[in-house]
């Protein structure tokens, strides 16, 4: 693979440790040959912050990560995830794994997942892309909303609940996971909708193919809706129907070239038969 050689950092410098090893980093990609670096260690990135630039490490946590995504699309540039936070799914070198290894992975040693990102359109002025997620809830927190969803025009059926996600498989670990639904494999194009609390015994997650075109309509009508993309990025929609499909761009994120996505469910969820107890 070609190495990179204009490195944008971005740093979450709430994370113990993450600002002395971004410049540890930046160091070991001066003597790399890397000829131009630039850090940002903000809450928000600068427009036009990865101009110039052929790749952006990310040294934080998956919220620092997806706080990245929207720029690093724009932009057309690959993501290499330091993980200074908690599960890191996104974020998949360790620290140790990062001094160790950038060297090799920025002069060539790496390859690239190409991840699907959701966009969601919510009247003017809202429009938007999630890598893991679009949350549509009532924007009470303790009131429950009704909610009608239609897929290329035809009525899914309608939900008495607490929101709905709507991710993708990438964030099909995420919120997605822990409201019930299913861990989905992240090569596969299909958007996943899973309601959460819905009022009745037998609503389940539904898995969308590649092309579909959803759209969900608020059913309640003293209710605003809150549209959450990523957990980061929120909007209040008083009226009109929310759109969502798969965005035309993919993320580029950066892995070592023996990644395994099964090896890192194992660790992070910690995934185990039990065999090694009873030997």
């Amino acid at each position: 693979m070609p190495p990179f050689r204009r490195l944008a950092f971005v740093v979450n410098p709430d994370k113990p440790g993450a600002t002395a090893l971004a410049q540890e980093l930046m160091e070991i990609a001066g003597r790399a040959g890397v000829k131009k670096v630039k850090l940002n260690n903000g809450r928000k990135l600068p427009r036009g912050y990865f101009v110039g630039c052929d790749a952006c490490c990310v040294v934080g946590g998956d919220g620092t990560m997806l706080g990245a995504v929207r720029a690093a699309t724009r932009q057309g540039i690959p993501l290499i995830g330091v993980n200074r936070g908690g599960l890191g799914f996104l974020t998949t070198l360790s620290g140790e794994e990062s001094r160790r290894q950038f060297a090799a992975l920025i002069g060539g040693n790496y390859r690239i997942a190409h991840r699907t990102l959701l966009d969601c359109r919510a009247g003017p002025g809202h429009h938007d892309v999630a890598l893991n997620d679009v949350l549509i809830k009532n924007e009470v927190n303790s009131r429950l909303v009704r909610l009608e969803v239609f897929a290329d025009g035809d009525l899914v059926t309608d939900y008495y609940c607490d929101g709905i996600i709507f991710s993708t498989p990438t964030g099909s670990t995420a919120y997605n996971l822990a409201a019930g639904g299913p861990i989905i494999h992240p090569d596969a194009p299909v958007i996943a909708m899973t309601p959460i609390c819905p009022h009745t015994l037998n609503n389940r997650t539904i898995i969308f193919r590649e092309r579909v075109k959803l759209k969900v309509v608020n059913g309640t009508s003293d209710a605003r809706l809150l549209v959450a993309m990523d957990g980061q990025r929120n909007s209040v929609v008083t009226g009109g129907a929310i759109a969502i499909t798969l965005a035309p761009r993919q993320l580029s994120l950066v892995q070592r070239p023996d990644y395994s996505h099964f090896e890192v469910m194992r660790a992070k969820l910690k995934w185990s038969g039990g065999f090694a107890d009873r030997k």
